[in-house]
């Protein structure tokens, strides 16, 4: 009887911390992350469809989410301004992430091979879709350098610039939109959100 490993080594994204040259009051791992991702990647394409008419599979947005960051299981997390520090190292970069995938998914039955290549190498995904993706990511970001700035850490100040100047760059009106909307309700404690069961 054959025995795939892909999701026991999915679920070593919890031992991946993210932020590994910064002061963090809390550790944040790969898959607390992606799951934030998911949530807001679907959000963004809901705010495209309804707001503006667009045809986004969210369900999909969610799942690309999900898996934009399970290579760091093989790679680690490396650091955005060492990734993007030149074209060499992010072309470089990008291509252990592809050899990465492709080792992921050889972990896979055939039978569901194909579908999960869409999720962790989805060239064929709607550019858009992998825009409102990245959009996520950035977002995700912001809101940890905000639960940062909640604790008193001003070790994050810098990167929340750069990542608010980073999202507006994008251009994206879904972006915009849940910065307008929702971003504004990570600032305040639990009893300012009138949270009440």
């Amino acid at each position: 009887m054959s025995s795939y490993h892909f999701f026991a080594i999915m679920s070593r994204m919890k031992y991946i911390n993210r932020w590994s040259l910064m002061n963090n009051t809390r550790y944040e791992n790969i898959s607390e992350h992606s799951l934030t991702v998911a949530m807001l990647a679907h959000a963004l394409a809901v705010i495209s469809n309804k707001m503006f008419g667009n045809d986004i599979d969210a369900e999909h947005a969610a799942a690309v989410a999900l898996f934009h960051d399970c290579t760091e299981i093989i790679t680690g997390d490396l650091p955005t301004p060492i990734k993007y520090s030149s074209k060499t190292l992010r072309n470089a970069y990008k291509n252990i992430e592809e050899e990465a995938a492709h080792q992921l998914t050889s972990t896979l039955p055939d039978y569901m091979k194909e579908e999960y290549e869409k999720l962790l190498l989805p060239s064929d995904t709607d550019p858009y879709t992998l825009k409102l993706v990245k959009a996520a990511d950035k977002l995700s970001a912001l809101i940890k350098c905000i639960e940062e700035e909640q604790m008193g850490n001003t070790e994050f100040s810098r990167a929340k610039t750069e990542i608010i100047s980073a999202i507006n760059k994008m251009e994206l009106q879904e972006a915009e939109i849940f910065m307008k909307d929702f971003l504004p309700s990570y600032s305040l404690s639990l009893d300012e959100q009138n949270f009440t069961l």
